[in-house]
């Protein structure tokens, strides 16, 4: 198995677990298994509140970018 194999199971162990915590003891305990597991599938970013709105930050500089650089000029 290569190390990257290796990381890529380690997030996704990570993040199962951090969906059973979740759905078992945490706070949205009250959700349901699926509602946990999505948020698992993002833990960093649970954890690491200012993760989120940094790579928001960059989607919505990209979005700007490819609009600016691909949409045409109707007018041409």
């Amino acid at each position: 198995m290569s190390i990257k194999n290796k990381i890529i199971n380690t997030y996704f162990v990570v993040g199962l677990l951090f969906a059973l915590y979740g759905w078992l003891f945490g706070s949205t305990s009250y959700k349901s298994f699926a509602y946990n597991l999505g948020r698992g599938l993002v833990w960093p970013l649970m954890i690491f509140p200012e993760l989120g709105k940094a790579i928001g930050g960059i989607i919505i500089l990209v979005v700007i970018i490819a609009i600016t650089l691909f949409v045409r000029n109707p007018n041409k």
